[in-house]
């Protein structure tokens, strides 16, 4: 027999309106889908746990994410452009944005079944051989400040990579400009790229 958390209705509870169907939408199809699963708390949203790491989801300010621990073995057919953002079906911002219960069932009964089997998690190798190349402007802006230059040095590699991508993937001068302003700030607090979300 599964477990609900109470930790979890609170997170419901305190949702945005708009996120409240979509995850208490969720948290049904993936009881019913998987009457053992239980409910927890990690990384401060809730974890559907069978057998292990099974599935979770999230609520932001304007949208809500749901995935799959091993999703490259359960969603690998889905478009990429349903894939973008966290999570593997985009950022939802209506229930009407998942797929289908039946097809939501079948993705969540094979990521129950690759738990039964023991399947592991796809884990990337790590990116030892590829050197990261800092920009000019990132650079020269890292030596006028020494508390951001100390803190990037001990960045790792994967953030580093986010904030010269950041950078490097402005159309404009004007947005890149911004960005570099803005990322030395974060930088100096020590902040990767996407801090705003790792407590959400």
């Amino acid at each position: 027999m599964g477990s609900k958390d109470q930790r979890v209705d609170a997170y419901i509870a305190d949702a945005p309106d708009f996120a409240r169907p979509i995850l208490s939408h969720l948290r049904r199809v993936v009881h019913a889908a998987c009457p053992t699963v239980e409910e927890t708390i990690k990384w401060s949203f809730p974890q559907f746990i069978y057998k292990g790491m099974f599935c979770n989801m999230a609520a932001f300010k304007h949208h809500c994410s749901f995935g799959f621990w091993k999703h490259r073995f359960v969603v690998r057919s889905l478009p990429a452009s349903e894939q973008a953002g966290m999570g593997q079906f985009g950022k939802l911002t209506s229930v009407r944005d998942l797929p289908p219960a039946k097809a939501m069932t079948q993705y969540i009964k094979a990521a129950a079944a690759l738990n039964d089997v023991g399947i592991k998690r796809i884990v990337r190798p790590k990116a030892t051989s590829k050197r990261i190349v800092v920009p000019a402007d990132l650079k020269a802006a890292l030596q006028e400040n020494t508390r951001a230059a100390a803190a990037f040095d001990a960045f790792s590699p994967s953030h580093k990579r986010e904030y010269i991508e950041w950078l490097t993937e402005a159309k404009r001068a004007e947005t890149r400009q911004r960005r570099l302003v803005t990322a030395i700030t974060w930088i100096a607090e020590g902040k990767s790229r996407h801090w705003k979300y790792q407590n959400c």
